[in-house]
């Protein structure tokens, strides 16, 4: 198949005006016609173009804008500390570097007073009743999965110390955040 034809001397300068305005490979086979969007990006490839500028402004006059991840849990013996590190990434055809800050966690020793851990029983599904606690321990997709099995007051779900695992007020969590 001889494409050759279908490349003059004008096409491809339509070519290179377009693909720096930020234009796709396919939105510039349309624009020319009787090309495909493959064969554009062989001919940008074989002309040794710069990546394709983004539509709607060049990448380094916009301003850089981070979306902040979203925050989790921490662990109560985890307080967190920011740093900053330098980073690189693409934009384009270049590598920029740039500084952001990372959040960082530092162990740090809490002493917790009157927590008992109770002994787990270890029952599994079949053994659960009204009156055992189901709380699960584990990974569900191994032999070895369980539930707590210890005994729960009030016909609720859970043993004394796994309710205050999941029943939380909500003043201690905002606190642990």
């Amino acid at each position: 198949m001889d494409n050759g034809a279908n490349w003059t001397d004008d096409r491809v300068e339509r070519l290179k005006k377009l693909w720096s305005e930020g234009l796709s490979a396919s939105q510039i086979a349309a624009q020319l016609g009787g090309v495909s969007r493959n064969a554009v990006i062989g001919k940008v490839h074989r002309l040794n173009l710069p990546g394709r500028a983004k539509a709607g402004g060049a990448t380094s006059a916009r301003s850089q804008k981070r979306v902040a991840a979203p925050v989790q849990s921490r662990p109560a013996s985890f307080a967190p500390r920011t740093i900053t590190r330098t980073v690189a990434r693409p934009a384009g055809a270049t590598m920029l570097k740039e500084e952001v800050e990372i959040d960082v966690l530092e162990e740090m020793e809490v002493v917790r007073n009157n927590v008992v851990v109770p002994i787990f029983k270890r029952v599994p599904l079949i053994r659960l009743t009204e009156r055992t606690c189901k709380w699960p321990l584990g990974d569900p997709l191994k032999d070895d999965f369980c539930f707590c099995g210890n005994d729960s007051p009030d016909n609720t779900p859970y043993c004394t110390y796994h309710q205050k695992l999941a029943y939380q007020p909500s003043a201690e969590r905002r606190r642990v955040r």
